[in-house]
């Protein structure tokens, strides 16, 4: 099992930002909580392969957003916003080492960050970062079954519903219509949490920000094992757990 990441860039603090209002990233604390996750993915038996920063991009670190890998092919991003585009070519060598590497194009932009991979169903966010194209794109590229879900205020799919369990989602039914996900579980958010709903699903626990203790216990009433990381300086950036690694099934 592999984990890529990538180093925080020194100029974070001029990120990409959508919903939130910009406020101050205390850069050295980034890095500190960047690579308490990267030993926290460590502990739970990934391979971490870290790639270094770019002060070009103050987005890298948001690694997910370049690329979506599936078990036989990955396939490299065209993000929604102009300004990460030039984040995808370390990302896509990396990944040649490890899978058959096909491109999204132009028209069509999509972000990881949108794309949630759900057994033979693969779900995208319908967002101001991924479009229609991107969607045709995708189902075109890897033969999957590809559905686009209209998002309502979020930024990307993945801050309103990811996976915690084989068969259970955690969800924010604000932002989207959970009527797609019919037949898995669904755990809502701590009302008082809205951004709760993103956590990351290594195969038998998640990776979850200490940021939402009650959505949390909801998590642990289901059964599920987290494991807590701060990720509150990225969290301003509008990234989350997921955004900063791609996991790839290994033999």
């Amino acid at each position: 099992m592999i984990a890529i990441t990538r180093d925080v860039s020194p100029s974070v603090a001029l990120c990409e930002l959508t919903h939130l209002a910009r406020t101050p990233i205390d850069y050295d604390r980034a890095v500190a909580q960047h690579r308490q996750y990267r030993a926290l993915l460590t502990s739970l038996g990934w391979q971490v392969i870290d790639l270094s920063a770019d002060a070009a991009h103050p987005d890298c670190v948001f690694i997910e957003d370049t690329a979506v890998v599936l078990d036989d092919v990955a396939v490299i991003t065209r993000p929604g916003a102009p300004s990460r585009r030039g984040e995808t070519p370390p990302v896509a060598a990396e990944l040649a080492r490890h899978r058959r590497v096909v491109t999204i194009e132009a028209p069509a932009t999509l972000d990881g960050g949108d794309v949630l991979v759900l057994d033979d169903t693969i779900y995208v966010g319908l967002s101001s970062r991924s479009n229609e194209a991107g969607v045709d794109q995708l189902r075109t590229l890897t033969g999957r079954n590809v559905i686009g879900i209209p998002l309502h205020g979020a930024l990307h799919l993945k801050t309103a519903v990811t996976r915690v369990s084989r068969d259970a989602l955690v969800v924010n039914r604000e932002w989207l219509d959970v009527t797609p996900f019919a037949g898995w579980t669904l755990i809502d958010v701590d009302p008082s949490e809205p951004f709760g709903a993103n956590a990351l699903f290594t195969g038998e626990a998640i990776v979850y920000p200490t940021a939402f203790p009650l959505t949390r216990a909801r998590l642990e009433a289901h059964g599920i094992t987290v494991h807590t990381v701060d990720a509150g300086e990225l969290a301003k950036a509008e990234g989350g757990v997921t955004c900063c690694a791609l996991l790839l099934n290994e033999e």
